[in-house]
């Protein structure tokens, strides 16, 4: 039988699962967006800035570097055939875990409602399109662009306007896309954790 999407979120919800570790794992997410949505560019541009872009990231500034919440911290959007899950994820001493959980909710909330600026939409679409051919050098990767093309039918010059198509978004672009997939008031959080092993 097909399968259904996952329904939209309609309230907020946290689940703490305690657990021995000397440190709290922390997840906060929400159903995202079918890989054919015609804004997956956006939201990989989005999300580059949000969180996927390693040091260079709102969440990393703000949890890591500003408070020292967290070694590492990270977003991402996982779209398929179906909508698959925006996720945050980081990890934490459990005696921060909530402070960290509210810093990365509200850097959540102001980019969905700001979005980005042009400097970090330049430096965005610089690193995606100068990293643009690591994507596709060898036979491997090429295969699984070719099967993603097919899988997700996309169109047959996907690659060859892929540069093109992210070097013309706007700010405009990336935060309309961004607050029309995400709700910062309704995800849900987990954190695994918080006794000490």
């Amino acid at each position: 039988p097909p399968v259904g999407e996952v329904a939209a979120l309609t309230a907020p919800a946290e689940k703490a699962i305690p657990f021995a570790s000397a440190q709290a794992h922390v997840l906060i997410g929400q159903p995202g967006f079918q890989r054919r949505d015609p804004d997956f560019l956006a939201l990989l541009v989005g999300n580059h800035i949000l969180g996927g872009g390693g040091f260079v990231s709102r969440l990393t500034h703000e949890v890591r570097e500003k408070r020292g919440l967290s070694y590492s911290v990270y977003s991402y959007f996982a779209p398929g055939l179906h909508a698959g899950a925006f996720t945050v994820g980081l990890q934490t001493r459990p005696d921060q875990a909530a402070q960290a959980v509210q810093v990365s909710r509200d850097v959540i909330a102001r980019f969905v409602a700001e979005g980005p600026t042009e400097a970090e939409l330049r430096a965005a679409k610089d690193n995606l399109i100068g990293g643009f051919a690591l994507r596709i050098d060898s036979n491997k990767k090429l295969l699984g662009n070719v099967a993603n093309i097919a899988w997700n039918d996309l169109p047959l010059d996907y690659l060859d306007q892929w540069a093109k198509k992210v070097e013309a978004l706007t700010v405009a672009d990336v935060r309309t896309a961004m607050a029309q997939k995400l709700q910062p008031d309704r995800m849900v959080t987990v954190v695994v954790g918080g006794k000490q092993p």
